[in-house]
C-alpha cells in the first residue's frame, strides 16, 4: 500500500535514528494490520520512522525506530533479544548514494513495496524521493521484515532487517 504522508517533510537525519524495544504505540500516520502464520503485525509509518507491534504465542512487544526526543542511543548495527518464548533479531545500515542512483534506489523501493499485499510506505508531499516503507513476510518459520528510511537531501537510505521466531529449545542428553 502506497500513501502519501500528511504531514511535512522535516530535515531529519538518518543520524538522529535511535532503536528501541517496548514503547507503547505512538501516533502514526498510517497503519496496516497483517496475520502472518502465529503473528499478529501492525505496521506504521511514523512520518521519517517506523513502528512495528508485533503479537505472538509467548510474547508481545514494539520495535521502534525513530528520532526519540532525549534519547541519545545512536541506531544499532545489530541486536539479538530473547522476548518471551521467541528470538528477536535486528540488523541496520545507512547507505549514501550519488543523486542519480539515489533516485533510482528510491523508486525501486516504492515500486517493490506499494503493489506488495504485505508493504506500507509513505511518501512525504514534496519530494517523491522522500519516504519511509516497511515490507513484512513470513518464511520457514520466521516473520521478519524490511524497512527503510529516504533521506534525499543527504543521499542517504537507512535499511534495517528484523526476524522474529521461536526459541529453539535443546534437549540435553539425558531428556532424550
Amino acid at each position: 500500500m502506497l500513501t502519501t504522508l500528511n504531514t511535512s517533510y522535516t530535515d531529519t537525519r538518518a543520524a538522529d535514528l535511535a532503536w528501541t524495544l517496548g514503547l507503547e504505540p505512538l501516533s502514526a500516520l498510517a497503519t496496516l494490520d497483517l496475520e502472518l502464520a502465529d503473528t499478529k503485525l501492525q505496521l506504521r509509518l511514523l512520518g521519517a520512522s517506523h513502528q512495528v507491534l508485533i503479537e505472538r504465542e509467548g510474547g508481545r512487544c514494539s520495535e521502534t525506530v525513530a528520532c526519540i526526543p532525549g534519547s541519545s542511543t545512536p541506531l544499532p548495527l545489530g541486536v539479538a533479544k530473547r522476548i518471551g518464548d521467541w528470538e528477536y533479531e535486528f540488523a541496520a545500515r545507512v547507505e549514501t548514494l550519488p543523486p542519480h542512483s539515489f533516485a533510482g534506489r528510491a523508486q525501486e523501493l516504492l515500486a517493490l513495496v506499494a503493489d506488495h499485499p504485505h508493504g506500507l510506505a509513505g511518501v512525504f508531499p514534496g519530494s517523491p524521493h522522500a519516504f519511509t516503507a516497511l515490507l513484512a513476510q513470513h518464511h520457514e518459520g520466521h516473520v521478519h521484515w524490511r524497512t527503510w528510511h529516504a533521506y534525499p537531501q543527504d543521499g542517504q537510505l537507512v535499511a534495517t532487517r528484523t526476524k522474529v521466531s521461536a526459541r529453539v529449545t535443546s534437549l540435553s542428553p539425558s531428556a532424550a
